[in-house]
């Protein structure tokens, strides 16, 4: 579960135009655009692993961390399983809120 803390970062985050979910993501992700991704628990298997493999191999932070419904609503958003942090600023931010 997102606490309030976490839900306003990517709230502001969205505002900001800094983050990168969908089909762009994978390309951010190939071009090191993104510095933190985040995974929500109950996607699919195959979509968990496609996106860890991907950060892994890119050598991307990410934690598996709320539901979809969650991850949606903090950035206004409808069915957003994955959402990508490009700031670094906000990426810290947010590992340091998640506790790592």
């Amino acid at each position: 579960m997102l606490n309030k803390d976490i839900h306003a970062l990517l709230g502001l985050a969205a505002r900001a135009r800094k983050i990168s979910c969908g089909s762009v993501l994978l390309n951010d992700i190939r071009s090191q655009q993104v510095s933190f991704v985040l995974i929500a628990t109950d996607a699919s298997d195959n979509t968990k692993k496609k996106y860890t493999d991907k950060c892994s191999f890119y050598h991307i932070d990410y934690q598996i961390v709320g539901m979809i419904d969650e991850l949606s609503a903090a950035i206004g958003k409808n069915n957003r399983v994955v959402i990508g942090i490009k700031d670094k600023g906000f990426a810290d931010k947010i590992k340091s809120k998640l506790g790592g």
